[in-house]
C-alpha cells in the first residue's frame, strides 16, 4: 500500500496545491500521498502546527503514522525543518515532540557517526520518560535502544533506563520481530550486528 501511494506521487510530482486540496479531505490515505507531494519549501512552522491541529482527527495510530512519514518523508529532508523539528523537544504538541525523538533515533539507527547531543538526550530521557505521552514514550525508547545498540559507553546506562521504566516489558511481538524492551532490543540488535 506505501509502495502504491510513493507511485501515485512520483505521477503527480510535487503539488503544494493538489496537496493542501487533499489534506483537506481528512482521510487517512489521501494525507499520506500529500506528505509526498508537498513543497517542502513552503512548509513554515505555521503550515507545521496546522499539520498537526489537524491529524488531531485520527485515530493514535493514524496521527502517529502521519506524523512519523511527515518526518521522514519531508521534515529530515531540509535543513531549516531539521532546525525546527530539533527545536521540538519541549514542544507542548505531543506529535512534535515524537518527531523531535523520533528524528534523533533515525540518525542513530543507521549506525553512523551519531551527533555530540547522546548524554544530553540520555539525561532527559531518564529524567522525562515516565512522564511523557503513549507516542513521545515510544519514540524515546527507541533513541535510547539505538544508542544502546551503537555506544557500547552508554549500553548499560541504555539497558537501566529499560529496566527501571519497565516499558514494553510484557509487549507480544512477531515472530522474527524485535522486541521494544530495552534490554531484549539491545541485545538482539548488537548480536546481530556482530554476527554480520
Amino acid at each position: 500500500m506505501m509502495g502504491d501511494l510513493r507511485k501515485i506521487a512520483k505521477e503527480l510530482k510535487r503539488d503544494h496545491e493538489l496537496a493542501m486540496e487533499l489534506w483537506s479531505t481528512e482521510e487517512f490515505l489521501p494525507r499520506l500521498l500529500v506528505i509526498l507531494i508537498m513543497d517542502k519549501k513552503l512548509i513554515s512552522n505555521d503550515v507545521l502546527s496546522k499539520l498537526d491541529k489537524d491529524m488531531q482527527i485520527h485515530t493514535f495510530d493514524e496521527k502517529n503514522h502521519l506524523m512519523d512519514w511527515l518526518m521522514a518523508n519531508q521534515l529530515s529532508k531540509d535543513k531549516k525543518t531539521i532546525a525546527l523539528m530539533e527545536s521540538w523537544e519541549d514542544s507542548p504538541s505531543a506529535l512534535q515532540r515524537r518527531a523531535f525523538w523520533y528524528y534523533q533515533g533515525r540518525l542513530r539507527w543507521t549506525g553512523q557517526t551519531p551527533p555530540e547531543n547522546t548524554a544530553d538526550l540520555l539525561s532527559a530521557l531518564e529524567a522525562n520518560i515516565m512522564q511523557e505521552e503513549p507516542e513521545v514514550q515510544w519514540a524515546m525508547n527507541f533513541v535510547a535502544g539505538w544508542i544502546g545498540v551503537y555506544d557500547e559507553k552508554n549500553r548499560a546506562r541504555c539497558i537501566e533506563l529499560g529496566e527501571k521504566s519497565g516499558l514494553y516489558k510484557d509487549e507480544k511481538v512477531a515472530k522474527g520481530c524485535t522486541p521494544n524492551y530495552l534490554p531484549e532490543f539491545i541485545k538482539i540488535e548488537v548480536n546481530k550486528r556482530q554476527n554480520d
